[in-house]
């Protein structure tokens, strides 16, 4: 069994809304195909942060995505939706109505507006967690942490989404966040850069903590990182393997990041030199148990 954990489908009228997502973006015949080619059973479907909001507002982009979205899930039953919400207007009852339409969680942002805005985020995790709807963060694509400095079409995808994801990350940790709501949360691309600063990270903190300059969080910050499930959106098994180390096996979910997914069955396939008990995990296991799939 193969499950996807990272999909992404634009609606034709979003992404005629959009400067980056057309084409293959808003093209079910290929979607559909890429689901047969590649013998996916499930597929984690998410929203990619277009900047289509600046045009339509966020109330008309979220009418519009989530109504596509579950035509789209009823249509083909290997995909499992993640709706969007507007921040703006009532959580609860947005939230409310995502679960009764059947969608299983909410796609959000890792920052807003050049902004990490975790206090108008509450009332968006008192409502996942009241309705029992998974969180999944996608890095920020419209004014990422450091491109108010830096605007290069390379740097930005590659190091400042990653940063503006661990970030976010980060500041979960920091301010309880993980602890304090019972949400599964998903990180898009294993989490942006922690898999690389897990040594860091307790090392740091213990030393800051010895001289009681942060915060008392009760445990090593690799410890409180294991209640997060992160996807591999077309990872090197190396990187893979840091992610395992850090979240646990238990919380990898292989995602392709289709449509921008490299070799699929190379990718996949690599995951064959993991342990084998850990490589069925990471290509259904985990997302079987996290979606309640027999």
């Amino acid at each position: 069994m193969l499950c996807d954990s990272h999909i992404h489908f634009i609606p034709q009228e979003i992404s005629e809304n959009t400067s980056f997502y057309k084409g293959v973006w808003s093209d079910k015949v290929r979607l559909f195909e890429f689901f047969d080619i590649n013998k996916i059973d499930k597929a984690l479907l998410v929203y990619p942060t277009t900047d289509a909001h600046l045009k339509l507002g966020w109330q008309k982009l979220c009418e519009i995505y989530n109504f596509f979205l579950a035509a789209l899930v009823e249509e083909n039953p290997k995909i499992i939706g993640f709706g969007i919400v507007d921040l703006s207007a009532n959580i609860s009852a947005q939230a409310k109505h995502l679960r009764e339409e059947g969608f299983k969680g909410i796609s959000i942002a890792s920052s807003q507006e050049g902004a990490f805005i975790l206090d108008k985020l509450t009332p968006l995790f008192e409502a996942a967690e009241k309705h029992k709807l998974a969180i999944f963060v996608h890095p920020q694509t419209i004014n990422p942490i450091g491109f108010e400095r830096v605007k290069d079409p390379l740097l930005m995808p590659v190091l400042e989404y990653s940063f503006d994801n661990s970030m976010f990350l980060g500041l979960l940790l920091m301010e309880g966040i993980l602890e304090k709501f019972n949400i599964n949360f998903i990180f898009s691309s294993l989490g942006g850069v922690a898999p690389f600063l897990k040594d860091r990270f307790d090392r740091v903190y213990a030393m800051l903590k010895a001289r009681d300059m942060v915060k008392d969080l009760g445990k090593l910050p690799s410890e409180i990182l294991k209640k997060v499930y992160v996807d591999t959106s077309g990872s090197s098994l190396a990187n893979i393997k840091l992610a395992i180390d850090l979240f646990g096996e238990d919380k990898i979910l292989w995602g392709s990041d289709y449509p921008v997914a490299p070799n699929v069955k190379e990718n996949i396939s690599m995951t064959d030199a993991l342990e084998k008990d850990i490589a069925e995990k990471v290509k259904a296991g985990n997302f079987c148990r996290l979606f309640d799939i027999k």
